[in-house]
């Protein structure tokens, strides 16, 4: 395929001009705090302060606007941003997953200079951007014609597709590579046409625009060898995907093919936990086998929060209990994201209404999330180096309490919700006796590390967060 025909061939040969993928490699994400936005949610041009009208449709979110809110996500301790897919889509495509037109940005987001300026800013603030990337499907066939694919560019032709079929049954690997999902007209990978293009338009779009890594959309509905050569083709670059399914088994030979995945699996044990309060013993058995599935967890992304699922406070209101899945997650291993709304206490339940517009909280950068956030995020940052190859070890668990210590780090979290108070005596603390730690979050509250031993206490329902203040060290 000739490059003139991914985005525009203006900007093809500025991309030439700019040189070589700015991409960041998997070790290079391990720091980083992710900020997931909507492009369409996240800042509208005209700054207005009541909410969209219809969540339905586009609310009017522009990457232009979004550069006037990248202090906002720096504030808050994000340092790396996961923005929506960029191709022009199908009528009220506002979220980026029905592509109409691969070789078009989607224009209601803005022009392929105000993406490239967004990136850009971005970079001059040292932070990150990683692009979602749909390659299983493009978007509904709005005329009703299952057989017509004339609206769609570059894959117009039936033979572009899979045959018409819907999923009807998840648990059947064909089915679901090669059926429907929702409707939405299946890409066959099969096709040497389909794939090759799929693979030239991302090696384009990362010389283009710059990218430093990739979010791929439905990575269960495409074949996982086409995984492997769709990665090998676009070279050394951080990459996860949404493998949407709670068995660590399932998601964890994707791990290869990607640099990672979403950790789908400790979303649902965490959503247990902290949400609908069942047995933290839930984390601990889903953490042991996570480790056990995975090559390397430190590259999988850690979440509370996202646009498919319900938000965390549509299922449980008490802010206290979703502090603590923030503090899990902020530490654990692997790489953090905040999905954009959780720091003003969203709580939309299944989509669009978990999707709304970010202007209405006129970014308060003094709500109690954000600013609960903001102290976690600022300790996180200044750790060193050292700590993002530590493992995380679980030291104590109680059907209320769960505690683990990772280098200099112990988090201690309950899911008793606001008032609520626990505690142990938690063995095996990596620390000289004598050792001082400290909760970041409330100077007041220290423990002494005795017989590598410790009694920790939550109080108030609330996480702590311990870090060493003085260290016995033997000569």
């Amino acid at each position: 395929l000739q490059q003139k025909q991914i985005m525009g061939s203006t900007l093809i040969i500025l991309a030439f001009v700019l040189g070589a993928v700015n991409a960041a490699t998997p070790s290079q994400w391990q720091r980083e705090v992710i900020y997931q936005l909507l492009t369409d949610r996240f800042a509208h041009p005209s700054n207005p302060t009541s909410a969209c009208g219809d969540l339905h449709n586009y609310c009017g979110g522009t990457w232009q606007a979004a550069v006037s809110k990248l202090g906002y996500v720096q504030q808050l301790g994000g340092t790396a941003m996961w923005i929506s897919p960029i191709p022009d889509n199908v009528e009220k495509g506002y979220h980026g997953y029905w592509q109409q037109n691969m070789t078009q940005v989607n224009a209601h987001f803005g022009s392929s200079q105000d993406l490239q300026s967004f990136v850009n800013e971005s970079h001059k603030r040292q932070m990150k951007v990683m692009v979602d990337v749909v390659i299983n499907h493009v978007g509904p066939q709005v005329n009703g014609n299952n057989a017509d694919f004339s609206p769609f560019t570059p894959f117009n032709q039936a033979s572009d597709y899979h045959s018409y079929c819907i999923i009807q049954n998840f648990n059947d690997p064909q089915q679901v590579q090669n059926c429907r999902l929702a409707d939405l007209p299946d890409l066959a990978q099969e096709n040497p046409s389909v794939a090759s293009y799929l693979q030239q338009w991302m090696i384009d779009a990362l010389k283009l625009y710059q990218f430093d890594g990739i979010r791929f959309d439905t990575v269960l509905e495409v074949p996982l060898d086409y995984w492997k050569q769709y990665t090998a083709a676009i070279g050394d670059i951080y990459t996860v995907g949404e493998v949407d399914d709670g068995d660590p088994a399932i998601n964890a030979p994707y791990q290869g093919a990607l640099s990672g995945t979403l950790n789908y699996p400790m979303y649902w044990a965490l959503r247990h936990a902290f949400q609908e309060k069942s047995s933290m013993h839930g984390i601990s058995t889903q953490w042991n086998q996570v480790e056990a599935d995975f090559n390397d967890v430190k590259l999988l992304g850690l979440f509370v929060d996202n646009h498919d699922n319900p938000r965390f406070l549509s299922i449980n209101p008490d802010q206290t209990a979703l502090k603590n899945a923030l503090a899990w997650i902020l530490f654990a291993e692997g790489i953090p994201i905040i999905y954009y709304g959780t720091e003003q206490g969203f709580n939309g339940a299944d989509d669009p209404a978990n999707r709304e517009d970010l202007w209405h909280s006129n970014y308060n950068t003094n709500s109690d999330l954000f600013t609960f956030i903001q102290s976690l995020t600022t300790f996180r940052h200044q750790l060193p180096d050292s700590f993002f190859q530590q493992e995380q070890l679980e030291r104590y668990v109680l059907d209320d309490f769960y505690c683990y210590v990772r280098g200099s780090v112990i988090v201690a979290t309950t899911n008793g919700g606001q008032g609520h108070s626990t505690g142990a005596q938690v063995p095996d603390l990596p620390f000289q006796d004598g050792t001082v730690l400290k909760d970041i979050l409330d100077s007041s509250y220290t423990i002494t590390i005795n017989g590598g031993n410790a009694s920790i206490s939550v109080a108030n329902g609330l996480p702590r967060v311990l870090s060493v203040v003085s260290e016995v060290v033997y000569s």
